[in-house]
């Protein structure tokens, strides 16, 4: 199997050095910091303020963990709501079955790949298009006033 870049799948889970780790949890530290200085505080889609600086950190590192994975470069500081990878967006969830969400506002032809994993170690679970991702039948809103897809990784190219 191959991704959308031509790659193969070899080794699906990327384990982060202690490093790269520090690096992308200060990238996470970073935005949150940003978003607070902005006004950005809350969070996108409705996500609850709580656990708003295990998110950024989170996502960082998933982030970092694809493009070690792709073998490109990874910024950390992009424009909000800029590509989060090189050419791609990343979503990042502790659930290892976790499915990859995608919400209306997520431009049409953007590539998601979704990733699970927790404090360095990610499996590259797969992508989709997010066109291909808006199906009536994949929309849910578990938390109540925040409906998005969540794309099961079964559908998704690996």
């Amino acid at each position: 199997m191959t991704d959308q870049k031509g790659s193969t799948f070899a080794n699906r889970v990327v384990t982060l050095s202690p490093s790269e780790i520090m690096q992308g949890a200060m990238i996470g530290v970073m935005r949150q910091v940003q978003n607070l200085k902005t006004g950005h505080g809350v969070n996108y889609y409705g996500a609850k303020d709580h656990n708003s600086w295990t998110l950024h950190v989170e996502g960082a590192l998933g982030e970092m963990a694809l493009a070690k994975y792709r073998g490109v470069y990874y910024a950390g500081m992009g424009r909000r709501g800029g590509m989060d990878v090189d050419d791609v967006d990343v979503r990042t969830t502790t659930y290892p079955n976790g499915c990859l969400i995608v919400h209306d506002a997520d431009p049409d032809d953007r590539v998601i790949w979704l990733l699970t994993g927790v404090h360095g170690s990610y499996t590259v679970r797969g992508w989709i298009l997010s066109s291909a991702a808006k199906r009536k039948e994949w929309i849910k809103d578990p938390q109540g006033g925040r409906a998005a897809y969540f794309v099961p990784q079964e559908a998704l190219n690996v």
